[in-house]
């Protein structure tokens, strides 16, 4: 990066070289290590491998890589490109400096060969001081058009407003402005360039003007330059237009020249540059202690939450919908499971997804459920399974915070459907982590200063407010998940992002499970802290879960006890299993409730007729036959202790179960029918891959690599030839010789051990320019040392389009 001289404040020249003339005479210039920083910084330039600098440069102009350098771009860097744009062009360092700090910002002017260099770095300005040329692709981008305003608020200069104007109508403008009138129209608008860029005359021309004048170039000098004026415009704006300073663009608009706005402005691009990033300070200070202790419950609750909501889809999962993804009614529903907000939903279901925890089972009847990884998730230490919830989260590109809106086509975005996937969460997510990361220990940020942090540092994508939006939605899933705690960084949500794995941080901040409850008079079970799995699946069974957090409250009631009844525990088990694992001893309303649910259930049987309903008791019979509520089951009596039904068994239960009994399923044999579903798994399932954005970063060997291929290709294409033959191609050309004379030329070569220049054509149609030192030709084919390659190779001489050999002292 360029270093501000002590005398001027400009980098240094590259004085005693001549600048180069174009851009790929400056990469070549470069050495291996900035070659292989360009390909870093910009990964589409590799694909495919440039054959040469050449083509290297060619593609770092054209228009789609261009646009995704600007968009990388902080607000300075990108604010220095947009001077650069609306400047002369080659402009010297001083003109530029000039347009960005008027002669007077301090800190813009120490700022300025930082934001140079990284241009320069990234191709996107070449030249050297006094002639820094800005890509024509880039000016073309930021330069100022009616149909893309610039955001330097400019407009076009004096020669592009005035182009398809009339001659006579320049000459009008040239006489107003007290010049002398010209031969013809080209010298017309120079005298009147000349005249806008020339202070002492400009400050005399408007101070001729009236004070209502003055008012009008103050509404347009900072932007937009536009002005829509009528057929008969008032006297201020008449006399403005009169002496060109405001000039027609349309029959109904008039646009400010770019001349005479920098003059207006003293000679500032931006009216305000932003030099330095936005800091990024501790706005609350708490104890790392605390903030981990916090951190950790926060993913205590991540954990019981993931598991709570993939069990509730292991028997009877939601249907997938058509077009892909959760109904509205079933997000509801997995709400109302949770107790949570419906968005907070949508991110567990996400992130369940993302781990590859749930997914479609791909049957005909297609429902989500959970997958094989699910259970062997759920028999990790609790630290490792937050470390793999959190280790898929980070990279995810899809954003549930999305759930809820529209896409471009009108369609409503769903939980687990298409659309979703944006490819600048994942490097949102990590900057703001990043950004927490650089405050001390326990430190936790205005939320405000983050995002105005990110939007400094990519201006471009802040046209629409989803790079805020995913930073609010990372900080707030942050929190959720333990990767921070009270607003700042954990230490496992540190070691994170450091690639280091989270998991023995955080195992010694969790409590241990415990194997007990607490038993209440009041049918309820506290649960002083996570339970093992045993006991909490039992008693997630035995009770419903009244309220969540340190310490989980069960309820126990007369549906929950038949639940558990239902599924083949006894009464007898029951009690046992509390006088086991209580504290506290069984307080005498539950063992009640436990007897008298036990009595009643199974006292009535349900089988299929369609299906039956079969009691020892007959006037408890009499009894259901005579209740109203009855009547759409469709009873009627078979026998003393039998009843027939329409209905079919499951909806013969539930009725019952309404009406207030406590009916049991009955086998073949007439045994209790244990009415345990068995949990729904879907075939092996793997993660959903996060869509990148853009090209992968390419890896040291890749770059290595790809600077040997473009240093070889380009030395094919530079080398020194003899004179070219009548046969023979234009230098800088593929050569072109017939095959007769490509055969006698490479076996001449062979036998006095000279390198030739060859082109080449592969299997694939692509060309390319090769140096090679034949050693033997037979069969159609020569066999050298490739120089390009720094390989022995051989090529099929029908493929070879000519040849030439090169000057003596080349190699």
């Amino acid at each position: 990066m360029p270093e501000p001289s002590t005398a001027a404040g400009a980098p240094e020249s590259g004085t005693g070289a001549s600048s180069p003339r174009s851009l790929a005479e400056a990469l070549r210039a470069r050495d291996d290590a900035a070659l292989s920083a360009l390909l870093h910084s910009r990964p589409d330039l590799l694909n495919p491998v440039p054959g040469d600098v050449t083509q290297l440069a060619t593609r770092a102009g054209t228009r789609a890589s261009v646009v995704r350098a600007l968009e990388r771009l902080d607000r300075f860097t990108l604010q220095t490109a947009e001077a650069l744009a609306v400047a002369p062009d080659p402009c010297p360092y001083p003109v530029l400096e000039g347009l960005l700090t008027g002669g007077e910002d301090e800190r813009a002017r120490a700022a300025l060969p930082g934001a140079l260099g990284t241009l320069r770095d990234q191709a996107l300005v070449w030249g050297d001081e006094d002639r820094l040329r800005l890509v024509r692709t880039a000016r073309e981008l930021l330069a100022p058009s009616a149909q893309r305003p610039s955001p330097t608020g400019l407009g076009p200069t004096v020669a592009e407003a005035t182009a398809g104007m009339s001659p006579t109508r320049v000459q009008e403008i040239v006489a107003a402005a007290g010049l002398p009138a010209t031969h013809d129209p080209v010298s017309a608008v120079t005298a009147l360039t000349a005249l806008f860029t020339d202070p002492e005359r400009m400050s005399a021309l408007l101070d001729e003007a009236p004070a209502e004048a003055h008012q009008v170039l103050g509404r347009l000098v900072w932007g937009p330059p536009y002005g829509e004026v009528t057929p008969n415009p008032a006297p201020p704006v008449r006399w403005l237009r009169d002496r060109g300073l405001l000039l027609p663009a349309t029959a109904r608009t008039v646009v400010l020249p770019r001349e005479v706005a920098l003059h207006l402005r003293g000679g500032l691009a931006h009216r305000d540059t932003s030099p330095v990033a936005p800091p990024v300070t501790v706005h609350r200070e708490h104890r790392p202690q605390l903030v981990d202790a916090n951190a950790a419950g926060q993913a205590l609750a991540a954990l019981a939450t993931v598991e709570e909501l993939v069990k509730s889809w292991e028997h009877t999962g939601p249907p997938v919908l058509r077009a892909g993804g959760l109904s509205v009614r079933d997000l509801k529903r997995a709400a109302a499971v949770l107790d949570a907000t419906e968005a907070s939903t949508a991110f567990w279901i996400e992130l369940a997804y993302a781990a590859g925890l749930l997914a479609s089972d791909g049957e005909a009847d297609e429902r989500y459920a959970p997958t094989p990884a699910f259970d062997d998730w759920r028999e990790l230490p609790p630290a490792e399974r937050w470390s793999a919830l959190v280790a898929a989260w980070l990279p995810a590109t899809r954003t549930a915070g999305l759930v809820g809106e529209q896409d471009a086509k009108g369609r409503t975005l769903s939980v687990l459907g298409p659309e979703l996937d944006r490819s600048a969460a994942p490097e949102v997510r990590r900057r703001v982590l990043e950004l927490l990361a650089d405050l001390p220990e326990g430190g936790s940020p205005d939320t405000e200063a983050v995002l105005a942090r990110l939007a400094w540092e990519r201006p471009v994508r802040t046209t629409s407010d989803l790079r805020a939006r995913l930073a609010g939605w990372a900080l707030t899933e942050a929190e959720v998940l333990g990767v921070t705690g009270r607003g700042a960084l954990s230490g496992p949500g540190r070691a994170l992002l450091e690639h280091r794995d989270p998991a023995p941080l955080l195992a010694p901040l969790l409590p241990e499970p415990v194997d007990h409850v607490l038993l209440q008079a009041d049918l309820t079970a506290v649960a002083p802290g996570p339970l093992r799995r045993p006991l909490g699946d039992t008693l997630a069974v035995l009770a419903d879960v009244e309220s969540k957090g340190g310490a989980t409250v069960y309820r126990f009631t007369p549906g929950s006890v038949r639940r558990a009844l239902d599924a083949g525990h006894a009464a007898a088990d029951l009690h046992a299993f509390l006088n086991e694992h209580s504290r506290t001893p069984v307080p005498q309303p539950l063992a009640y409730l436990i007897d008298d649910v036990a009595r009643r259930h199974g006292h009535l049987r349900v089988g299929a007729a369609s299906s039956y309903l079969r009691c020892d008791d007959d006037a408890m019979l009499g009894e259901i036959l005579a209740d109203k509520r009855s009547a759409a089951l469709g009873l009627r009596r078979l026998a003393p202790t039998v009843l027939a039904a329409r209905a079919e068994p499951t909806a013969l239960l539930e009725g019952l179960r309404a009406m207030g009994y406590a009916p049991a399923a009955e086998s073949g044999t007439g045994d209790v029918l244990v009415a345990r579903a068995d949990a729904h798994r879907t075939p092996a399932r793997s993660a959903p891959v996060p869509v990148p954005d853009g090209p992968p970063v390419p890896d040291a060997t890749l770059l290595g690599a790809a600077v040997r291929a473009i240093r070889a290709g380009d030395m094919a294409a530079t080398a020194v030839r003899k004179e070219p033959g009548p046969a023979s191609a234009v230098p800088g050309e593929l050569p072109r010789t017939s095959a007769a004379e490509t055969l006698a030329t490479v076996q001449a070569a062979a036998l006095t051990g000279s390198a030739v220049w060859i082109g080449y054509v592969n299997a694939d149609g692509a060309a390319s320019q090769r140096v090679i030192a034949p050693v033997r030709v037979e069969g159609g084919f020569v066999t050298g040392y490739d120089h390009t390659a720094d390989e022995v190779r051989t090529y099929a001489l029908h493929r070879v389009t000519g040849v030439a050999e090169l000057a003596d002292d080349h190699l």
